[in-house]
C-alpha cells in the first residue's frame, strides 16, 4: 500500500533532518533526501520545494509539539516564574532528539540575511505559535503580572527563549544539563524586573524595554 500524504511529508522531513545532521545543511540536496526517503525527486519536490520549507516544517512541528505540552501546565493559574520555568522545560524536551540537527544547523538560521532565521518573515507561522505560548504564560499567571509590562513581556520572554536555544545548540554537557541549570537560574530573575515595574519611577525603565524590544523585533 502506498504511504498516506501525511506519512510521506513526515518522512521526508524526518529523512532530511538526520541528513542534515549527518553530511550538514549546505551538503544535502533535495535530491539526496529524496533518495533517502525512497521517493522520485519529483515526489520530494512535491511537498517541499526547497529546503529552507523543510526547515520550516520542522520550525512549526516544535511549536506544535511545545504548545500541546505545556497545554496542562498553561491551563492552572500558577506563578509566573513556574509557569515560565516548566515552558521552558518542556521545550527541551521536545527538542532533545534534535541536538544533533541544531549543532549542524545553527550557522544557516543565524545568518541575517537567512530565511531560516526564526526573526525572518519566512519563518513568522513558527515564531507566532511560539509567541503564542509566551503571551499565555503572562496572561494566566496568578498573581496577575502588572498592566504596564503585560503587553510587552511575552515578546521579551521570546528573545531570552531564543537565548536559551543558541545556549543548547552549543551545549556539550550530557543531556544538555548546563542549559537547564541555566534555565532554572535565570527564571527567577523575572521577580525583581516585574517588583521594578511596580514602583512609581518604573515607567521609565519599561518604556525603554519596550524601545529596545522594537528594535529587536522590527522585521527582517
Amino acid at each position: 500500500m502506498s504511504p498516506r500524504p501525511a506519512e510521506t511529508r513526515q518522512l521526508i522531513l524526518d529523512t532530511a533532518l538526520r541528513l542534515f545532521e549527518e553530511r550538514g545543511y549546505a551538503a544535502t540536496t533535495m535530491r539526496a533526501i529524496a533518495a533517502e526517503a525512497g521517493l522520485s525527486p519529483s515526489n520530494a519536490y512535491y511537498w517541499f520545494a526547497n529546503k529552507d520549507e523543510l526547515v520550516q516544517a520542522f520550525y512549526v512541528r516544535i511549536q506544535t509539539d511545545h504548545a500541546e505540552r505545556v497545554a496542562v501546565i498553561l491551563a492552572g493559574g500558577l506563578p509566573l516564574t513556574d509557569r515560565l520555568r516548566a515552558v521552558e522545560h518542556a521545550f527541551l524536551d521536545v527538542i532533545g532528539a534534535y541536538h544533533g540537527f541544531g549543532s549542524a544547523f545553527v550557522s544557516i538560521a543565524i545568518a541575517p540575511d537567512s530565511p531560516s532565521s526564526p526573526l525572518s518573515e519566512t519563518s513568522a507561522p513558527a515564531r507566532e505559535q511560539s509567541l503564542a505560548i509566551y503571551r499565555e504564560v503572562v496572561a494566566g499567571a496568578a498573581p496577575r503580572v502588572p498592566e504596564k509590562v503585560r503587553d510587552l513581556l511575552p515578546e521579551l520572554l521570546w528573545l531570552c527563549h531564543l537565548g536559551v536555544t543558541l545556549f543548547w545548540v552549543t551545549d556539550r554537557s550530557p543531556g544538555q544539563e548546563r542549559t537547564r541549570r541555566l534555565v532554572d537560574a535565570t527564571v527567577p530573575l523575572i521577580g525583581p524586573m516585574l517588583r521594578v515595574a511596580r514602583l512609581p519611577w518604573g515607567g521609565a525603565v519599561v518604556e525603554q524595554v519596550r524601545t529596545a524590544l522594537a528594535v529587536a523585533m522590527e522585521p527582517r
